[in-house]
């Protein structure tokens, strides 16, 4: 009955990102600023496909869906953040702790998802254009997001699940921004194997398998782009996927160095590599598919001239 003898605790305490009063008044104004840019774009890309009829495509159905799971994921975590900066407060529940946990398990694997989707669409694009209509209908489209949501939010569950049943003894300190899985599981009191375990094989998985898919639909695409007969096709073909590569490296090689080691060795170092996969790229991401993509500047400046001059009136 030792378990009796442990004091569950109710509420975490979120050190923030520096912990020093100063640097968190500089970073409050920096923070939301830069959510309330991420949104704003994120919406600004939305609002663009959903208007132009020319950009109801593949492609543009899955950008659609990935800067709605941008918003989500910034704001899964960055809004609390503000909120305890503006009522002098580090405290969160532990059930919003875990609410937290849940969410930002699926939109970060949801992202992953997404950009592997985007890759083999892009593989179909270039590689078989003839049959590109044919393979990429909508009803398969609208199937493989909706499965990388039942993925995510299964895998998101079993995490979530998992930490709930840990205890949580005095220490309650986390140093970081929001209930990142790693620091949460540091805290506890009770034996994380199982934890450990299921993060390494279950969520190995689910990180590896999107990234696999990429890595393998551009190794077919570079291969078939060499064998194009002009050096404008070739930059045609590859201009298409200069956004989504971008995108790419920027996400995985902060998610890489956060990841790929045990909870145990996570430091206060990681957290520089957290932010960039929490709130830089979401925040690139509109500038990135907006500034590389021809089709997407046409539709955003007729979007923007058409808010300004509505709101003349």
């Amino acid at each position: 009955m030792a378990g009796d003898n442990y004091t569950r605790i109710t509420e975490f305490l979120l050190l923030g990102l520096s912990g020093k009063q100063e640097q968190e008044e500089v970073l409050f104004w920096l923070l939301l600023c830069m959510y309330l840019v991420t949104v704003i774009g994120n919406l600004l890309i939305i609002s663009a496909i959903s208007c132009d009829p020319h950009l109801h495509t593949p492609m543009y159905f899955f950008l659609a869906n990935l800067s709605s799971v941008d918003i989500c994921f910034s704001s899964t975590t960055v809004p609390k953040m503000l909120v305890n900066h503006v009522v002098r407060s580090k405290s969160i529940s532990y059930t919003q702790c875990m609410t937290q946990i849940y969410f930002f398990i699926i939109f970060i694997n949801m992202d992953g998802f997404l950009l592997s989707v985007m890759a083999y669409d892009r593989y179909v694009a270039i590689c078989s254009p003839l049959h590109y209509t044919m393979i990429m209908r909508p009803k398969l489209c609208v199937l493989l997001v909706a499965l990388s949501w039942v993925i995510t939010n299964l895998h998101a569950l079993l995490h979530t699940l998992l930490i709930v049943r840990l205890n949580f003894c005095s220490n309650n300190t986390v140093h970081h921004f929001f209930c990142d899985p790693y620091p949460i599981l540091k805290l506890s009191c009770s034996d994380t194997f199982i934890n450990e375990l299921m993060a390494f094989t279950v969520g190995g998985l689910t990180s590896i398998t999107p990234f696999s898919c990429i890595t393998v639909s551009y190794v077919y695409i570079f291969s078939n782009v060499l064998k194009f007969p002009s050096l404008q096709g070739i930059r045609k073909a590859l201009s298409t996927c200069g956004s989504h590569l971008t995108v790419v490296s920027f996400f995985y090689g902060a998610i890489l160095g956060v990841y790929m080691h045990p909870s145990s060795s996570y430091s206060i170092q990681d957290m520089v590599s957290t932010v960039i996969f929490t709130l830089v790229t979401p925040l690139l991401n509109p500038f990135i598919y907006s500034l590389r993509n021809h089709d997407m500047k046409g539709p955003l400046r007729k979007l923007i001239i058409r808010r300004l001059d509505l709101s003349r009136f």
